[in-house]
């Protein structure tokens, strides 16, 4: 029987620092330690603000990341250094990634429904320069979304990241990746291989906290809020 992985991980989840969650870093940090997840990747939408923040809070259980918006669909990057500015075209946002030493993956690839979805000859294109796909993501409302993700990476080899796409602290940890320890995007690019995934999906209600966290900052602060 295989063993399991030490070390559960979340790939992807926002804090208040996204234009649509109202989630603050403490409150991410605290739901983490209450649900015993490994680590977090904190990816706000082109930000690195609630995630450092975030990591000043707990430097053992938080990972510097960022989703980034490109002018061809989204990236998803861990161990980020310095912010990557939203609509690059995908190969500068990666080379600037890469100058860092991040990791990269790529955000729900075809959910239709969403704006950061890519087209195949786009992810084809790119393919090369990024460590994986995002094969789960929780928050995708068709199964045939992450169907197809899977299949993708599946014929080209590539490896598969899973996460909640957590807009409110209650839907932390809903799909994680098993891991052995790492400490570094060289680390985690050595561990993914041998990965396990723990995978629940988010029914079309839990949209509606980063709905109402949109409108809510449209009225009150103009698309911003403190952290």
């Amino acid at each position: 029987m295989r063993r399991m992985p030490a070390l559960s991980v979340e790939f992807h989840c926002h804090t208040i620092a996204s234009k649509d969650s109202l989630t603050r870093p403490a409150a991410l940090v605290a739901a983490a330690r209450r649900k015993g997840i490994g680590r977090v990747i904190v990816t706000d939408h082109n930000s690195i603000a609630g995630a450092l923040l975030a990591q000043s809070l707990a430097p053992e259980l938080i990972i510097v990341g960022e989703e980034i918006m490109t002018t061809r669909g989204e990236l998803l990057a861990a161990f980020v250094k310095q912010e990557v500015p939203a609509y690059l075209p995908p190969e500068e946002a990666i080379r600037r990634l890469r100058d860092q030493g991040a990791f990269i993956s790529v955000s729900h690839p075809f959910d239709r429904l969403r704006h950061g979805a890519w087209k195949e000859p786009d992810l084809l294109e790119i393919l090369p320069l990024v460590d994986a796909i995002e094969v789960y993501n929780s928050r995708c409302m068709r199964p045939e979304f992450n169907r197809a993700a899977e299949a993708f990476a599946r014929a080209h080899s590539a490896l598969g990241t899973v996460g909640s796409d957590a807009h409110a602290a209650f839907e932390l940890g809903r799909s994680v990746l098993w891991l052995e320890e790492f400490e570094d995007a060289e680390g985690l690019r050595r561990a993914l291989p041998g990965a396990s995934p723990q995978t629940r999906w988010s029914p079309p209600w839990f949209h509606l906290s980063s709905r109402y966290a949109t409108l809510r900052k449209k009225i009150r602060f103009g698309l911003d809020m403190p952290l």
